[in-house]
């Protein structure tokens, strides 16, 4: 019951404190709350400036002091209807309209306070002082218009303020919107590109260790089948991953071409011309191998003497470059040359370079000095804050 007493007793003033809070927030109540605290401030300036001054304590000269204060929030009541009224207008019609009321209500206003004050002090003969009485009338309902204008843009500044801020806070969201759906796009074309390499690589490796096991030659599927398990830990250690340092690149080439050579033996012969100071460019995962396994299907295997492959990386520029060119037949057709151009590995790796870097990266097809068909790749250099990438 205590606890129930606590909570009860401290629930009014919160309450009571949002309530005011959200009375504040309104514009009605804002207004009247600005009303009485002028009016009653001319009332206290009224009291100091003229009562004490004049030596006025008696009360009939303070209550006049206080009823033409109210008199003046019941007369500024209708004058801001009729500036709410020519809202809309011109600026001419409205700077009209604001000086015709100010004298009429400012007049009003005099008039009825010297009435009231003759009949509340007993003072007469006033009315020829009335300019002393309409002047200082005018002054403070022109303040008053002034106010009531000024606090009236100064809303409106407001509201397009926080129109521009919701604006500018929605077209934010919208632009983080478009840019986490474009990265999922991106993320879900590069996942399924690389979901294209593992299935026909697996498919001719274990053809080939099948074959190597009927022909007898035990030791060498031994060998490839063991380079193949360990090709596939590191592809499955790096499945998720959409770049690695170019030394691990090398190296997973290297585990795939290991498993060729035991296909070829001394048939095939690979060349690595790679800046050892490029070792932690980062690269795309699998960058090399269906640039590889490409030279590998159109030249090395349909050449009966087999062939050589060289790899080449260096940097120039902020660029990072990488080359895979191949012996090939000494003449290949111009149609043969087409297709390699159209295959499967090379739209593979062309579509990655577009999709992570744009106009940044670069693929060029071309004839290689060794004979056969080259494919360089150019993007952007990085990775080597932790050493290495000298140019």
């Amino acid at each position: 019951m205590a606890e129930l007493l606590t909570t009860d007793q401290t629930r009014p003033p919160v309450f009571a404190t949002s309530v005011w809070r959200g009375l504040l927030s309104s514009r009605e109540a804002q207004f009247w709350v600005l009303q009485f605290a002028g009016w009653l401030g001319i009332s206290l300036i009224s009291y100091v400036s003229l009562n004490l001054w004049y030596n006025q304590p008696q009360l009939s000269y303070v209550l006049h002091n206080v009823s033409q204060s109210l008199l003046g929030i019941v007369l500024s009541w209708p004058l801001r209807l009729v500036f709410r009224s020519f809202w809309s207008a011109s600026w001419t019609s409205r700077a009209a309209v604001i000086s015709i009321s100010v004298l009429i209500f400012a007049l009003t206003w005099a008039v009825i306070r010297l009435a009231t004050f003759q009949a509340m002090t007993g003072e007469e003969g006033l009315w020829a002082d009335f300019g002393g009485w309409y002047f200082p009338s005018i002054f403070i309902f022109g303040c008053w218009a002034a106010f009531y204008h000024g606090i009236k843009y100064y809303q409106l500044l407001q509201a397009e303020r926080d129109q521009l801020l919701a604006a500018e806070a929605t077209q934010k969201e919208e632009v983080l919107r478009r840019i986490s759906a474009e990265a999922a796009v991106k993320e879900g074309q590069l996942t399924l590109l690389r979901y294209q390499l593992n299935p026909h690589f697996l498919f001719n490796t274990l053809n080939s260790i099948y074959a190597l096991i009927d022909q007898g030659a035990g030791e060498r599927a031994s060998t490839m089948l063991l380079n193949l398990s360990q090709f596939l830990r590191y592809s499955l250690e790096h499945s998720a991953d959409r770049s690695v340092p170019l030394a691990e690149e090398l190296n997973a080439a290297k585990l795939y071409l290991a498993i060729e050579q035991v296909r070829f033996a001394d048939r095939l012969t690979v060349d690595f011309d790679v800046d050892e100071t490029l070792s932690n460019a980062m690269v795309p995962s699998f960058l090399l191998q269906p640039l590889i396994e490409n030279a590998i299907k159109h030249a090395i295997a349909q050449a009966e003497q087999g062939g050589s492959i060289r790899i080449g990386g260096h940097a120039t520029n902020d660029k990072l470059n990488l080359t895979v060119e191949d012996s090939g037949p000494d003449h290949r057709p111009e149609g043969q040359r087409a297709a390699v151009g159209s295959s499967v590995g090379l739209k593979n790796v062309q579509e990655r370079i577009e999709t992570l870097y744009g106009d940044d990266g670069e693929v060029v097809l071309g004839e290689s000095k060794l004979g056969g068909f080259r494919v360089d790749l150019s993007f952007p250099l990085a990775g080597c804050e932790s050493g290495g990438c000298d140019d």
